[in-house]
């Protein structure tokens, strides 16, 4: 009785097998779909006593305004620049929400003449977080300093309904080092310096750039 029964259990054994190795193989998995577009906008990084600060420039959307920031970077211009603004609303206390301004502050010896004026109605380049910008005073009057938005500002935009407010030249955005733009951002503002809309906004000790370049895949682009 036992050899029948250890029979009939191999028996089992081997028709389960041999249907396991009759079964269809499990379905192949999906083909995947396109890989996704890569961006080949070139890159910088500033390197600033607090830290590396990377940025994509949108040479694509915003090629007179991209290209301008590029020459001075290729020229070593940037090097020796400094973070000397930060702007936050009044009884703002966090540092997630204003701007952070860098550049030459009109140096005759290292500004590059005025460039045509990039509107955000052309560029599609909204002032979200992250964005930078350039600074100016009349569109067209753009050179060498540029900000860096900490939270959306929709009010930068250029409006559609009024041309009388063509807005600022967005650019390029952040893709690493936000938590260095937002440390620059809490940084003490001096009460009495600076003119106009800039007046309590001029940093007590400017953060230095001390170099500001291509990464090394974007070299020579």
């Amino acid at each position: 009785m036992l050899t029948r029964r250890i029979l009939i259990a191999l028996s089992a054994a081997s028709l389960a097998a041999a249907a396991h190795a009759q079964s269809p193989p499990p379905p192949a998995p999906a083909p995947e779909g396109p890989p996704s577009a890569v961006s080949t906008n070139p890159k910088v990084v500033l390197t600033t006593a607090q830290g590396d600060i990377t940025i994509e420039l949108f040479v694509d959307k915003a090629p007179i305004t991209a290209k301008n920031y590029l020459k001075y970077v290729d020229r070593k211009l940037y090097d020796g620049a400094t973070f000397y603004r930060a702007s936050k609303p009044p009884g703002q206390a966090a540092n997630d929400y204003g701007t952070v301004q860098g550049g030459l502050q009109n140096d005759p010896k290292k500004v590059l003449p005025p460039i045509a004026h990039e509107s955000t109605l052309k560029t599609g380049i909204l002032h979200k977080d992250g964005v930078i910008s350039m600074g100016r005073h009349a569109p067209g009057t753009a050179q060498a300093d540029w900000f860096i938005c900490v939270g959306d500002m929709s009010y930068l935009d250029a409006d559609p309904k009024d041309p009388a407010n063509p807005g600022f030249a967005a650019f390029g955005h952040v893709v690493a080092g936000m938590e260095v733009v937002k440390t620059i951002l809490g940084m003490p503002t001096d009460p009495d310096k600076g003119v106009g809309a800039m007046k309590g906004e001029m940093l007590l000790k400017p953060v230095k750039i001390l170099t500001v370049r291509r990464v090394a895949a974007d070299a020579g682009a």
